[in-house]
């Protein structure tokens, strides 16, 4: 009855390891050389038996005591003792606690060979990391000696894989943004030539917005946002006329709304993008009034998403300070106002305040060629 229950737990232990040695990655080929694993047992014929079914994967050593076991590993490198429980003179569990007792032993895992289940309490307390029963099962053993070296394996080289899986994904990431903002500027250049007076518009405006969001407090992350948002905040020009754009004159009441159409144009096209929804309230709202004049839904106030009224005060600055094709670039002076007078009807008074502070710090009117160039404290 004995062994019918020892030939069960054996049994129950294989699918066990099947399982699990199946279900996890193989580290073993990631070494150097094959690991060293010393077999200590007082039987000859065990050892023979452990070093014919671990030989073609492992490097086996085999020692008949636990004194002389010892002395070797005092000596040698070894990745994982597979120690009998029962010998004479020094029994597995005095090996065990000898080397829990050396610095440079005291993580090298053992696993104990025993035919006796009810040692296994004793030996994990004492810290071994498994049990192999006898009479050995080929696959159990070569199944379990795996298994233990790829979590010691894992273990030892976990950070360094952590390290090199997160710097791989920084890398993807970095190139993705990379793609995003060449697409982003290649999308605003495409908008910006249909209109020979505004080069460089949706750079400027961008750049503008961006500052005035840093100067308001907003977190760097919505600071890149807002600045792509400029970029494309004119994207809807895409559906109008080039004559239209370009025509010297004033425009009639037909071709002015054409060019509003640009604001709902821009959203519908930006709504695509589903990883940023967001992108669409700067093509759209852009020419919304704070006092509920503009187009194209009369928002007012606040009801305005907080970067379209940012992005309105920076287009309209780069508008008055940029030769149109209906009028030359205007002086500091009278942009700065404009700016003033619509402070709280057209603009948002808090973004109004900062544009005003941006053009007070820029005394030789450099602002309007590089927008970087003045950058006004919080």
């Amino acid at each position: 009855m004995h062994y019918d229950i020892i030939i069960h737990h054996i049994a129950d232990f294989r699918k066990e390891d099947e399982f699990q040695v199946d279900g996890m990655m193989n580290f073993l080929g990631l070494m150097d050389k094959k690991p060293m694993i010393l077999a200590v047992d007082d039987m000859e014929t065990n050892l023979m038996l452990l070093e014919e079914m671990l030989q073609e994967d492992f490097d086996v050593h085999c020692e008949s005591s636990g004194k002389t076991a010892l002395a070797w590993l005092k000596e040698n490198h070894c990745d994982l003792v597979l120690l009998d429980y029962h010998m004479p003179e020094m029994d597995g569990m005095e090996v065990l606690e000898h080397m829990k007792e050396s610095e440079s032993l005291h993580n090298v895992p053992v696993i104990f060979l025993t035919a006796d289940m009810t040692l296994e309490s004793y030996g994990f307390e004492a810290g071994a990391v498994d049990f192999i029963l006898k009479p050995f099962m080929p696959d159990v053993v070569r199944l379990r000696v795996k298994r233990i070296l790829n979590y010691e394996y894992l273990q030892a080289h976990l950070a360094d894989e952590v390290n090199k899986q997160t710097k791989l994904a920084e890398s993807r990431r970095a190139s993705l943004q990379r793609i995003f903002e060449q697409t982003v500027f290649a999308l605003a250049q495409a908008i910006d030539a249909k209109d020979k007076y505004t080069h460089g518009h949706s750079r400027r405006v961008a750049e503008y917005a961006r500052q005035i969001a840093r100067v308001a407090g907003e977190a760097f992350e919505d600071q890149r946002f807002i600045y792509y948002m400029g970029l494309l905040h004119d994207v809807g020009k895409i559906g109008v006329s080039n004559a239209v754009i370009n025509k010297p004159g004033e425009l009639t009441p037909e071709e002015y709304d054409e060019i509003k159409a640009h604001t709902w144009i821009g959203s519908d096209i930006l709504q695509s993008i589903e990883e940023f929804p967001q992108f669409s309230q700067g093509a759209r709202s852009h020419h919304e009034h704070y006092d509920g004049t503009g187009y194209p839904d009369g928002l007012k106030g606040e009801e305005i998403p907080a970067p379209a009224r940012i992005i309105a005060v920076a287009d309209a600055y780069d508008a008055m300070t940029s030769k149109r094709s209906y009028r030359d670039a205007m002086p500091q002076d009278a942009v700065r106002a404009e700016i003033e007078k619509g402070r709280g009807t057209q603009f948002d008074p808090h973004f109004a305040n900062i544009m005003l502070s941006m053009i007070d710090a820029d005394e030789r009117f450099l602002m309007r060629e590089s927008p970087t160039m003045t950058q006004p404290r919080k």
